[in-house]
């Protein structure tokens, strides 16, 4: 390893080169920044004993809350008696008219705490108007898709303005004049700039998944958005962290919030995580095979770096015979939306995934994460591997190393 000197040249003297865990970094051959980066003794765990979790009590029961008569029938035809933890301490608040703070992880039920006494506020009041902002284009389906069942019977409109699907016929559900537009920060300020959607109107606005967003540089977006609408109003924020950026937005726009934090075990507790060793490079595919075949991986969620790995993986797959997909962001919205419905139906055991799958989904009875390539960093990990092990259910996560 070479520094340059004060004059121009090349000195032999520079320090060993470590990584951040006091590590010598090898010569024999370059290693990718994640793979210098990432100690992967944090990729080895066993479950913690799903038994011995705590039992939750709720202080309500949904046909507790005062809610419309039609929206509670939807309820318990769900199936629904006892409230999730963040839906029992959020949607009092939100039904008095407060503003509110949620932090709590995916899977925890935060979609319900914030859709049904929204619900409600445009079942009493028809001229209501609701913003709701994610992060991504599947959290934003799966929105749609829960405010569907919870309003079903109601007459009520709704408008999802994503980017990859057809704008026009996002303008056409704009103009039947909605009570509630869900949509991606872009693909709002699309519209906006196009006169298509009008905020002024809107009073309620939710902010799901704000540290992602903060994550992918949405926070001016969002400013953008928010100071369009309408004043007063009521806010919502949900969250699974609350970075300093985001409590500062919180603190410019929230009157008074109320903080409902949920204490949860982290996302791996119940995942056994382990490492797969892989040499070389070329035996790579022929592991995973090994691997899937196996009984237990019934439902499989492998991740990838790039689309176009991703895609030839799944293509590789399919070759050898296995049921597998792939999604991207490069993927059209349908094309997305197939992939995810056919790995939640069963029609395919394998999904491989850029990181557009790592936060916000929730896939049930994924049995096994495989990361196929590695994330780039530890907290990318955790939010992988949090797509299995989902509520009580023992996950286990693979990393592929060497």
């Amino acid at each position: 390893m070479f520094s340059r000197n004060p004059r121009g040249g090349r000195s032999s003297s520079a320090r060993p080169s470590v990584n951040r865990f006091g590590r010598p970094t090898t010569r024999s051959r370059k290693r990718r920044p994640a793979e210098r980066e990432l100690d992967f003794t944090q990729f080895v765990k066993k479950a913690i004993q799903v038994t011995e979790t705590e039992v939750y009590n709720p202080k309500h029961r949904f046909a507790d809350f005062e809610m419309h008569s039609k929206l509670k029938a939807n309820v318990a035809e769900k199936g629904y008696v006892h409230p999730t933890p963040i839906q029992d301490g959020a949607i009092p608040h939100i039904l008095e008219g407060r503003d509110v703070i949620g932090i709590a992880n995916t899977g925890t039920g935060k979609t319900a705490a914030f859709l049904l006494p929204l619900i409600h506020k445009t079942f009493k009041h028809k001229t209501e108007k609701v913003l709701i902002i994610v992060p991504t284009r599947e959290l934003a389906l799966q929105i749609e898709d829960e405010l569907r069942v919870f309003s079903r019977g109601s007459g009520l409109n709704s408008a999802l303005c994503i980017g990859g699907a057809h704008i026009m016929e996002q303008m056409r559900s704009l103009a039947r004049n909605p009570s509630f537009v869900i949509g991606t920060p872009g693909r709002l300020k699309d519209l906006i700039e196009r006169k298509k959607l009008d905020l002024s109107g809107f009073s309620n606005i939710v902010l799901d998944e704000a540290d992602r967003m903060l994550d992918m540089g949405f926070i001016n977006d969002i400013k953008y958005l928010v100071a369009l609408m309408r004043s007063p109003r009521q806010s919502l924020f949900f969250s699974a962290t609350m970075p300093r950026e985001i409590a500062e937005l919180a603190k410019k726009f929230l009157n008074d919030p109320v903080t409902i934090a949920i204490k949860s075990r982290a996302t791996s507790e119940n995942v056994d995580q382990d490492v797969v060793h892989v040499t070389p490079k070329e035996e790579k595919i022929e592991t995973l095979h090994n691997l899937l075949v196996k009984p237990e991986f019934q439902k499989v969620l492998i991740f990838g770096r790039t689309k176009h790995g991703v895609d030839k993986l799944a293509h590789r797959l399919e070759e050898r015979g296995f049921k597998a997909d792939s999604i991207h962001g490069d993927k059209s919205q349908p094309q997305r939306q197939r992939a995810l419905r056919r790995f939640s139906k069963d029609e395919i055991t394998i999904l491989v995934a850029t990181d557009v799958a790592a936060r916000g989904l929730d896939i049930p009875d994924v049995t096994h994460v495989i990361n196929y390539e590695l994330p780039e960093n530890y907290e990318d990990y955790i939010h992988r591997i949090g797509r299995t092990g989902r509520g009580d259910k023992k996950g286990h996560a693979l990393t592929f190393i060497g």
